[in-house]
């Protein structure tokens, strides 16, 4: 059983298992070439097998065995089978160790699911093989001890495939068994990637040839067929016994001859048996077959002559025409040894790599568990010739074409800006302007000094900004807020409902730390004065002097968000006009912002994601002046907040009903037009705080807020957005970011052919500018 994951325990997680047995030149010499194969991609490969050779077992457990683990570590060279211990290899032990149990292939996969690997996430996918020869037609699949390790997964509740190399002869090449692991990774990873609706598991036969990349991969279905010669077992003598494991090699290769006869006696004859099916009866059964089974597939591979050695058909390509032949088949399964309906034609893989096409290197690092999965797969799907590494000293050469995609903090900006033509990064070194809610209101404030007929009067709201350590310099920030000012005393004398409110946010915070609503200079001071308060000095009094407190610790916030806000955080603070009443569903009295996804690309394009998401609010809104300290649960539209039953949090913003959809597409236009401009203001008008880059690109969220009147507000602007907020029902949206996001920002900088059009129906570009930084 394999477990691999993608350069990190975030990783997409997989598992795999075997019924040859560990690495053995004579019963299992595939699987070793597979795991260096899976390794040399990328994955960080687990695995636990069966201690020895246990083909033809099906899916099957041993009633009352006491299971007992050995471990076996792997040798340095590819012709070194390794070494097996009793013991594992102490905590902190560097070096590759595999498990291997006592038992069968189905028992491997239970134990490895549940008892073993557990500090490295749960399993996404069993993979059971390479097999030790082909596993098609129902003969081989019901009797298959690989096929039963998936099948075993299935019963799990976990997807597996199961993988077979079809051999014809006992000398294999190394080159060949190279190939027909690649071969195996690519369709392993199609297939996880694009599972199909139904399917518990996958049986895959990928047939040992040189050229096998580029044979076509087909769907099949499963040949029903039977024994029909009688007995698979023979008598034979004691002195004629052998190790099963080299006799499971002989009769792949040549069917031995069964005589079967014996002399009726009164009593029983004292006999010994080994097993010796008749394989002949199954390539008969595919001969005779309709095309598009399992084993039609395999044999058409090799179907150019034919050549008869004993009882059984070996079959050679003597060709080049790939086109007329196939030779590797997948056949979808339920868990019930039957195929899946509705799946024929060719499986279109990415073209297999050429020792001549230069290898990108990728180095794909800390992200969380929930995009790290969507982004390899998108990454497979368009980007074929693709190498993972851990750290940027395994380039073969500084000049190595890299994509880095990693957190801000861990990515390497020098060799980024070093290698402008050859290294390529998700973020951008400096972009405040953008970002910083404070710097936000500097850009929009710096391009409207320029550009007053621009698009954002009308779609940002105007900003005061607050800097201040302690609530006592309250004063001192109202000075030069001459906006708030003249607001409190318009507010002054008015009933509740007939006030302007205002909405206070932290400068630097995130996840909607922080804000408050306020409607007069008391009740701002009464915020800071409470944050203050809350504030406990080092030594739990208060400073010698009797001074207030210095906002420089984290405050748990009281009551509605309980989150902590550190003092970067509490020294700037923005406050805008609060946008009451907001547009609200009819059948959903709940407030909701916009979460547009856009894509900020090179120097500089920018595109927004057509497929929004609407975040609602935890409860039905009411309105600030309603209560004497609002209820933010009612105002606060991040999902972060929110605790317990999520449900109708997080919708699709297309999708939402019963107001028509003049609005959405209104709000669609404005949405563009306000993201065009934000980042053209910010790259043109806030050159030392946004620093586009020719290398570089990044996904930005941007919150918007839809008026009674239908008009769509910037509310802010965020890097590293959290798509985990998401969830996993709505997975899919975020999928097809990742993938529009290889396609328009990472393909093109590697010379990648791109398709405009399909791009354009769900991504769409709404600034093209040149800022001459090549």
């Amino acid at each position: 059983m394999i477990r691999w994951t993608r350069n990190d325990s975030h990783s997409v997680i997989r598992q795999v298992v075997n019924d040859d047995g560990p690495p053995s030149k004579k019963s299992s010499p595939y699987v070793l070439p597979f795991v260096r194969t899976l390794q040399s991609a990328g994955h960080t490969v687990s695995v636990i097998l069966p201690n020895t050779q246990r083909s033809w077992i099906g899916k099957a457990h041993i009633v009352g065995a006491l299971v007992k683990p050995t471990y076996y570590r792997p040798g340095k060279l590819p012709t070194d089978e390794g070494t097996i211990h009793d013991r594992p290899l102490p905590p902190g032990s560097s070096g590759e160790e595999w498990i291997l149990v006592d038992s069968t292939p189905a028992s491997c996969v239970q134990i490895g699911l549940y008892y073993f690997f557990q500090d490295r996430g749960p399993i996404d996918l069993v993979v059971s093989g390479p097999n030790y020869g082909r596993n098609s037609t129902a003969v081989f699949s019901l009797n298959s001890g690989t096929i039963g390790g998936a099948m075993e997964a299935a019963i799990c509740r976990k997807p597996g495939i199961a993988i077979s190399f079809a051999f014809y002869s006992r000398h294999y090449d190394p080159d060949t068994v190279a190939a027909a692991s690649q071969q195996g990774l690519r369709v392993i990873e199609h297939l996880s990637a694009n599972w199909g609706s139904g399917v518990d598991l996958y049986t895959v036969n990928v047939p040992l040839l040189p050229d096998v990349v580029n044979r076509k991969v087909l769907y099949t279905h499963m040949l029903q067929n039977y024994w029909s010669s009688g007995s698979s077992f023979q008598e034979v003598n004691v002195e004629d016994e052998e190790n099963p494991a080299e006799h499971e090699m002989d009769i792949r290769e040549n069917e031995s001859a069964a005589d079967g006869s014996a002399t009726m006696e009164i009593r029983h004859k004292h006999k010994h048996f080994k097993w010796a099916p008749r394989f002949s009866d199954v390539f008969q059964s595919v001969d005779e077959s309709e095309p598009g089974n399992d084993g039609w597939a395999v044999k058409e591979g090799y179907t150019r002559y034919e050549k008869r050695t004993s009882t059984f058909d070996l079959y050679f390509q003597e060709t080049n025409d790939a086109d007329l032949s196939t030779g590797n088949s997948v056949t979808p399964l339920k868990a019930n040894f039957m195929h899946a309906n509705g799946f024929t034609g060719e499986l279109k893989l990415s073209p297999p790599i050429s020792p001549a096409t230069p290898h990108i290197y990728a180095l794909v690092s800390s992200l969380d568990t929930y995009i790290h999965p969507l982004l390899l797969s998108a990454l497979h799907q368009h980007v074929p010739h693709l190498r993972f590494i851990s750290s940027i000293s395994e380039l073969p050469t500084p000049q190595t074409p890299l994509l880095q995609y990693a957190s801000y903090e861990t990515l390497s900006f020098p060799h980024t800006l070093a290698h402008p033509a050859t290294s390529l990064a998700n973020a951008y070194v400096i972009r405040k302007a953008l970002i910083r809610k404070h710097y936000l209101a500097s850009t929009v404030r710096t391009w409207l000094s320029k550009h007053p007929g621009s698009i954002l009067k009308d779609h940002v709201k105007p900003t005061v900004e607050l800097e201040l350590d302690y609530a006592e310099y309250l004063d001192e920030a109202l000075a030069e807020a001459w906006e708030l000012r003249e607001a409190f005393e318009r507010n002054e004398g008015k009933e509740a409902k007939e006030k302007e409110w205002w909405i206070l946010k932290p400068g630097m915070s995130d996840r909607g730390q922080g804000i408050r609503l306020f409607s007069s200079e008391e009740e701002l001071r009464a915020i800071f004065q409470g944050w203050e308060d809350a504030m406990p000095d080092s030594d739990g009094s208060e400073d010698g002097d009797g001074s207030s407190h210095v906002l420089e610790s984290a405050v748990a916030l009281p009551e509605r968000t309980d989150s902590p806000i550190m003092v970067s955080q509490l020294r700037h603070f923005v406050a805008q006009p609060y946008i009451d009443p907001p547009f609200l569903l009819p059948s959903v009295p709940r407030k909701f912002h916009i979460r547009v996804y856009a894509v900020a690309v090179g120097s500089l394009r920018v595109y927004v994601y057509r497929e929004m998401l609407a975040l609602f609010a935890a409860i039905p809104y009411q309105a600030p002046f309603s209560s004497v300290m609002p209820d933010l649960h009612a105002h606060l539209t991040n999902t972060c907040l929110q605790d317990g039953n999520r449900e109708g949090s997080v919708e699709r913003f297309w999708a939402l009903g019963d107001a028509g959809d003049a609005w959405k597409e209104r709000a669609w236009e404005q949405i563009c037009g306000v993201t065009g401009e934000i980042f053209e203001a910010a790259a043109r008008g806030m050159v030392i705080h946004f620093q586009t880059l020719p290398n570089a690109f990044e996904v930005f969220g941007l919150d918007y807020l839809i008026d009674e009147h239908m008009n769509a507000w910037l509310l802010e602007v965020n890097a590293f957005p959290d798509f985990a907020q998401t969830g996993d029902e709505l997975k899919s949206v975020v999928a097809g970011l990742f993938d529009s996001i290889i396609r328009i920002a990472v393909k093109p900088f590697f010379g990648l052919d791109i398709d405009e059009e399909r791009d354009a129906s769900r991504i769409h570009k709404v600034l093209d500018i040149d800022m001459g930084r090549h």
